[in-house]
């Protein structure tokens, strides 16, 4: 039986996927949240969840940091990423956290029960385009970079935003680059600013997607 989690930030998507799957046989919703802490709530309270239906763009805790959390705590409880694109860097970043599968928001309810019974039975699902996604990245190495469009970082900045993409918080990364909190803060606007980015999740996608860090 699959006691199932969704958290997304916008109500018409909980709703709609509550009104899809309500009725889907050996499946029980455990639970509809808006943001990661309401899940994590949840948990910690002890609800009966095996599997969670996880947006990736939400405020507060975005999905990889979420799915980090949960499979930290929670090993044995399944994740699928949902989202309205096909992002490389997060999938990857998703697969790497513990993710059992990817969908987009736009699938069916024939494939969103399919996901969930491949991932009810251990295995993994990634949407058609997702999985040809990674295929192609394989057969070619994923050696295609895309040009940059963005300003040059400092020598100092790109140490900052490695340490950011290591997930070192603002402290750790005061103390091994030997500078202060505030500077490294200052730091991490400036990189903000220059990447166009708005939190973290938005400099740690442009860093992977874009290579930053490899020149």
């Amino acid at each position: 039986m699959t006691h199932l989690a969704i958290v997304d930030d916008h109500s018409i998507v909980l709703q709609g996927l509550e009104l899809m799957l309500r009725d889907a046989p050996d499946l029980t919703l455990a639970g509809l949240y808006q943001n990661g802490d309401q899940l994590l709530s949840a948990l910690q309270q002890g609800e009966t969840i095996n599997t969670i239906l996880m947006d990736i763009h939400m405020p507060s805790i975005n999905g990889v940091e979420l799915c980090k959390m949960v499979k930290r705590d929670y090993p044995s409880v399944a994740v699928i990423g949902l989202s309205m694109v096909s992002e490389m860097s997060l999938v990857r970043l998703m697969i790497k956290n513990g993710a059992s599968g990817y969908l987009h928001k736009n699938a069916g309810k024939d494939e969103v029960l399919k996901a969930l019974e491949k991932v009810r039975r251990g295995k993994r699902y990634f949407s058609e385009e997702i999985n040809d996604m990674l295929i192609e990245g394989k057969s070619r190495g994923e050696k295609t970079v895309r040009k940059s469009p963005f300003p040059r970082l400092s020598r100092r900045e790109k140490e900052v935003l490695g340490l950011i993409v290591d997930e070192h918080t603002t402290q750790e990364i005061a103390d091994k680059l030997f500078i202060s909190f505030g500077t490294v803060e200052t730091h991490r606007r400036n990189i903000l600013s220059k990447l166009g980015a708005r939190n973290t999740a938005g400099l740690v996608r442009i860093a992977l997607e874009y290579r930053l860090l490899e020149d």
